[in-house]
């Protein structure tokens, strides 16, 4: 891990800063997105922060430490963070984030703002998508069930295949139509949903389980306290030799 494995944009953000300086942020800011991949939050949020602390006015540093934040649930810190990095950078990408901090902090209607507001225009294919999830979340938490399944309703759900987002844009679109009540067209965009997952960013295949019935069983649980102890009985159980052996 040299640092160089980050693309152009962040290493061009980085010439603001000393050489040296500079490979050492790229060397927490790799190790950032490396920690979050493997769910070690506590490490990337070490990493992320010693980023912040060497480089306070580099945009990526402050979306590494608001991604971590974001994937802690910290909502109110993440939000924070995606906003200086809307202010550093000019870039509206982080817009659905935004959007879906404010949702979870139940500010429902500054959630809407940020959905409808101009700068969306700006978005890539991808954000366009991602916000379009979380426009449904939203609506779902207000109640609107028709209007959370209408919003994922787009051109790219019917001709989507092997897209990086085609699994989330299923399995939100497949949340919806549950929460609606129309379970069985539900259960075949989880199925949808779990066949495009090659990454596993859902549980579709869970869901499908779910909504089948079927229930999984932990054929190992409580083997780990089965320990041979020598008197050919499981640990735990008393024998007729334990008990001769007391005394009593």
């Amino acid at each position: 891990m040299t640092g160089k494995e980050l693309d152009r944009q962040v290493h061009a953000q980085l010439r603001t800063l000393s050489k040296e300086n500079a490979e050492g942020v790229a060397q927490h800011l790799v190790m950032v997105a490396r920690l979050l991949e493997a769910e070690d939050l506590a490490g990337a949020e070490a990493h992320a922060e010693t980023a912040v602390r060497r480089a306070g006015r580099v945009a990526a540093a402050r979306e590494a430490l608001g991604m971590v934040a974001y994937r802690k649930g910290d909502w109110a810190r993440a939000l924070t963070e995606f906003r200086t990095v809307r202010r550093l950078s000019g870039s509206h990408h982080l817009l659905p984030l935004m959007a879906d901090c404010e949702r979870g902090l139940g500010r429902h209607e500054r959630a809407l703002e940020l959905v409808t507001s101009p700068e969306v225009r700006t978005l890539g294919l991808d954000e366009q998508i991602e916000l379009r999830i979380v426009l449904s979340g939203i609506r779902r938490d207000l109640g609107q069930l028709d209007a959370a399944v209408v919003a994922l309703e787009i051109p790219q759900l019917k001709s989507a295949r092997r897209q990086p987002w085609a699994a989330r844009l299923f399995y939100a679109y497949a949340d919806a139509l549950l929460g609606r009540g129309d379970t069985d067209q539900a259960r075949a965009w989880f199925a949808k949903a779990a066949a495009a997952d090659d990454d596993l960013q859902t549980d579709a295949a869970e869901r499908l389980d779910e909504l089948d019935g079927v229930v999984v069983t932990d054929l190992l649980e409580g083997e780990d306290e089965q320990v041979d102890d020598g008197s050919g009985a499981p640990s735990g159980e008393r024998t007729d030799l334990d008990e001769a052996g007391d005394g009593r």
